[in-house]
């Protein structure tokens, strides 16, 4: 696929099919998310990859968090966040109420919940950082789920970052055996996507250069 292409018709799914992914296909993602470049060449991420019934055993023990801890989506701001960010956020929340609707969900569950079990994809991929580093790593980890994305829809499957689960990295390390060392940074939902769910028909806007961009 175009790499142009690859880019403007990417969009995360929160929907996706019950059908298991190969092994290998897999693998070629995860090839192609570790050209993704870090400084010093550090290559500092580090991946769990959690599929079929594994996940399902993963998502359970994340909702189950979920409903005792109540530590909802946010954006993990450390003061209020500017007007025109803020403004973002609300906007497109009230745009996928519409979709949630249609399928007889509130907004707070789907999303938190839908999280929790990454949105029912059949592979999730726990993305983590050794905590030596510092947060300039954080970057590099970035830049790789930015080419994990691109790999995956150019390969035909759909993703979607999941950061609530960052909350829930106790019940992470403790079933998937992941040092008390390493940083559960993010997720990714990785499968098929369910374009008959009405979910898959929300896309969120995005704001104009003259919004983000300050010629000198």
């Amino acid at each position: 696929m175009d790499a142009l292409k690859t880019i403007t018709e990417r969009r995360s799914a929160r929907a996706f099919q019950p059908v298991s992914i190969p092994k290998e296909m897999v693998e070629e993602i995860l090839g192609l998310t570790v050209n993704a470049p870090s400084g010093n060449n550090l290559q500092p991420w580090e991946f769990v990859v959690v599929m079929d019934e594994e996940k399902d055993r993963l998502s359970r023990r994340l909702i189950k968090a979920y409903k005792e801890k109540q530590i909802s989506c946010g954006s993990g701001a450390v003061k209020p966040l500017p007007k025109a960010t803020r403004q973002r956020g609300v906007q497109t929340l009230e745009a996928m109420k519409t979709y949630a609707d249609r399928i007889g969900a509130s907004i707070d569950s789907f999303i938190n919940e839908g999280s929790c079990n990454f949105y029912g994809a059949p592979v999730a991929v726990i993305i983590c950082l050794d905590d030596c580093f510092s947060a300039r790593q954080m970057v590099d980890v970035g830049t790789a789920v930015g080419y994990m994305v691109l790999a995956a829809q150019a390969s035909g499957l759909a993703t979607c970052p999941i950061g609530l689960i960052t909350d829930y990295a106790d019940e992470i390390k403790d079933l998937l055996n992941i040092p008390e060392n390493k940083k559960v940074v993010i997720g990714v939902a990785l499968g098929y996507p369910d374009r008959e769910n009405p979910m898959a028909q929300f896309r969120s806007s995005r704001a104009s250069l003259s919004e983000l961009v300050r010629w000198i």
